[in-house]
């Protein structure tokens, strides 16, 4: 698919991890999460890249960026310099992505800047993307037993669905398999299986979704303005749209193996199963 793009957000503070875990080597040939991000969305025919940073590290990516993917169209978005209220921690993701307005004008793919998705799921994203109609989002959905971590629990974004639509996306909190094998959450309680479809913030939208976002950044913020951690988030934005009968959100199952380091401790078994990926 060509005319698409990948936006990729970097601006996290990555506060658990304790530091800049964008930044992280994690591949075989020194590769930072987001680098598999940009080879494998250009694999599926994306033809730019576009990164949400901070200006603190801003100059640091894009010498990165260049270092390993040479000569691509690639656009840096400053989160920190929108015209939002200064605050420690990032507006949220759906601002992210409204902050990167002026470098978008084609369908796109949103990841996380430190999640690996396989290269599997993007291709199924471009192609469902493509398909889709001007009112339809689409989701990549994992298999839950392919993100959980070894140890541990974990938040995820349960999916329920008609078929192929989207009906509930639950964030549900505490996620973890016991030592009987049983996956079980706390909030909401519960269990879940292996196969219980998750969201892990991958997305693909048209330009049309801007305009829900600046219209619902403006309420959100006329709301929030002086709150230091209240987020706008892209979960919230597509429930209250599907709510609001204003988007059908398409479900795409993906089978790929996803990974992430939330915690240091994440980060060697991280290393390990990439290299087994792509070395």
């Amino acid at each position: 698919m060509s005319d698409l793009a990948i936006v990729i957000m970097a601006a996290g503070l990555g506060s658990r991890f304790g530091g800049t875990k964008q930044l992280v080597d994690v591949g075989p040939n020194g590769e930072v999460f987001f680098d598999f991000a940009i080879a494998d969305s250009i694999a599926a025919g994306a033809d730019r890249v576009v990164l949400i940073v901070r200006r603190e590290f801003a100059d640091t990516v894009e010498e990165h960026v260049r270092s390993m993917h040479g000569d691509i169209d690639l656009h840096l978005v400053c989160q920190d310099e929108t015209n939002a209220p200064t605050r420690k921690k990032p507006w949220g993701t759906a601002h992210a992505i409204l902050a990167a307005k002026g470098a978008v004008d084609r369908p796109f793919i949103v990841v996380n800047a430190d999640d690996y998705y396989g290269v599997e799921s993007y291709q199924l994203v471009a192609d469902a993307l493509r398909e889709a109609g001007e009112s339809t989002v689409v989701l990549a959905a994992f298999e839950l037993c392919r993100t959980l971590p070894n140890e541990g629990s974990v938040s995820r974004g349960v999916c329920a669905a008609d078929g192929q639509v989207l009906t509930k996306l639950v964030e549900t909190h505490g996620i973890e398999r016991n030592t009987d094998g049983i996956i079980v959450s706390a909030d909401p309680p519960g269990t879940l299986t292996d196969l219980t479809p998750v969201s892990m913030n991958m997305w693909g939208f048209r330009v049309s979704i801007f305009d829900h976002l600046e219209r619902m950044w403006a309420e959100f913020l006329d709301a929030q303005r002086d709150t230091e951690k209240t987020e706008f988030l892209l979960p919230s934005v597509v429930a209250e749209l599907m709510g609001a009968g204003l988007l059908e959100v398409k479900v795409v199952p993906v089978a790929s193996d996803w990974i992430g380091v939330t915690n240091p401790a994440d980060l060697d078994p991280a290393r390990a199963a990439l290299a087994d990926l792509r070395s």
